[in-house]
């Protein structure tokens, strides 16, 4: 078996401009995936690629694709891209469009964006004088597109990140439209970190004899993640998140919420107890968003509070900390949240808080990722007896509607997971269907 590992950017046949880029960047060896992908993607070849965030997938895609726009110069065309990512989140957008520019700089490839958020005119602008890559958001490229500001009749390549993610947020719908309108004769690459029945339908839409690629196989968490959790409180649960950040250690972290408002909360009570902290959600703004993620980024703000949705795009090498305050409903999204940490060649530390009624949720984690995750016991008495005499939990129907559960207020979600198989069950990440679509709008 080919060992990949060994692999230098300069075997893989791409042009001067592209190495430099990469040497700029201090990139020599390419990732398991960017040794096994980009040969056939300099062949033409479509690819169907099953990989997590964080194996470098980015750069398996975007090098090959520069390459092609150094080895078949075009001129531009007025509301055209000759290639088309297509990603579901902003942060997504703008961290794919950000490697575009860094890997081609010198090849000077023009780079426009598209989503939602912020206003029409820039991205009209932008697209006026045709560009090589336009990375967009399927709600707002389709809106682009009924106005005539985006043609895609002219693309050659198109791409597809994080389809899975897509799914959960309904826009299967919108790609299929955007698809129909892509020339039959072109370059398509799909990439997905799972295979759910509905998206490997749509691989096989998009997709004419790929090549497949399966790097880091689902449910298989960073194998230099330090996983713990602690069995604690509710209420207590924002003091002991207060007691670990001010620990040395805790030097840039990522702190997990189910809703926005819950990140709001959190990041609201961390500033109040000295720590500096920003939250990141659908809600916000794309200024915010951006200058949030900037921010943490260089070290500015320490501790960045998002949501599941908003997280996808993240991308910071030195995330020493991910902390769970709350359990996904869904298992697969621990995953990927603790996967965003121990990048680049980091190790990196997973904790996560689990109350009484979040049992059942660390269960299910630890029965996907097939290992015990150590456990401490910081409830008080009270919280221990209440596990001890509360009946047996039973999953509800549906993905967050209906009435509120005894104790629970009107409009606040149940810590308990959708029954897998109804409508709005076994949805793939945490918040279920209609929280996700009313954040898609956002996107």
């Amino acid at each position: 078996m080919k060992d990949y590992a060994l692999t230098q950017f300069a075997d893989l046949g791409l042009a001067e401009t592209i190495l430099r880029a990469l040497s700029d960047e201090g990139y020599t060896t390419p990732t398991p995936i960017q040794a096994k992908a980009i040969p056939d993607l300099l062949k033409g070849r479509d690819l169907l690629g099953i990989a997590q965030t964080g194996t470098g997938k980015t750069a398996a895609f975007a090098l090959p694709i520069i390459q092609r726009l150094i080895d078949e110069p075009r001129p531009h065309v007025s509301a055209t891209a000759r290639v088309l990512v297509m990603a579901p989140t902003r942060e997504l957008v703008a961290q794919i469009a950000d490697s575009f520019r860094t890997y081609g700089r010198h090849a000077r490839v023009r780079v426009a964006v598209i989503v939602g958020g912020v206003g029409h005119g820039p991205q009209v602008q932008a697209m006026a004088r045709g560009v090589d890559v336009l990375v967009a958001t399927p709600g707002r490229l389709l809106d682009h597109m009924a106005g005539g500001t985006v043609k895609l009749s002219g693309t050659q390549i198109v791409v597809l990140d994080e389809a899975d993610h897509m799914l959960d947020l309904g826009f299967i719908v919108p790609i299929r439209k955007i698809v129909s309108r892509l020339p039959k004769q072109r370059q398509s690459l799909f990439f997905s970190a799972t295979m759910p029945r509905e998206i490997a339908t749509l691989a096989g839409e998009m997709l004419t004899d790929p090549v497949e690629v399966t790097v880091t196989p689902v449910a298989t968490t960073a194998e230099r993640v330090v996983q713990s959790a602690y069995l604690v409180d509710t209420k207590a649960k924002r003091d002991l998140l207060v007691e670990l950040l001010r620990a040395k250690d805790f030097s840039r972290t990522i702190v997990f919420t189910r809703t926005k408002r819950g990140a709001d909360k959190v990041a609201q009570y961390l500033g109040e107890n000295g720590i500096t902290a920003a939250a990141i959600h659908g809600n916000k703004s794309q200024g915010a968003r951006q200058k949030a993620l900037a921010e943490f980024k260089i070290g500015r703000t320490g501790v960045l509070v998002a949501t599941d949705i908003a997280a996808r795009g993240i991308d910071v090498d030195q995330v020493s900390h991910v902390v769970n305050y709350e359990l996904p409903d869904v298992a697969e999204s621990y995953v990927h949240r603790i996967g965003r940490t121990a990048r680049a060649g980091h190790e990196g530390i997973a904790i996560s808080f689990c109350d009484n009624e979040e049992r059942h949720l660390l269960r299910q984690i630890e029965k996907l990722t097939r290992q015990v995750i150590p456990v401490t016991d910081r409830r008080s008495a009270q919280g221990k007896a209440d596990e001890n005499n509360a009946p047996a939990q039973k999953p509800r129907r549906g993905g967050g509607g209906g009435r509120p559960q005894q104790g629970q207020k009107q409009g606040e979600r149940s810590n308990n997971a959708a029954r897998p198989g109804r409508p709005g069950g076994n949805n793939r990440f945490a918040g279920g269907p209609n929280r996700d679509r009313r954040e898609q709008r956002s996107n």
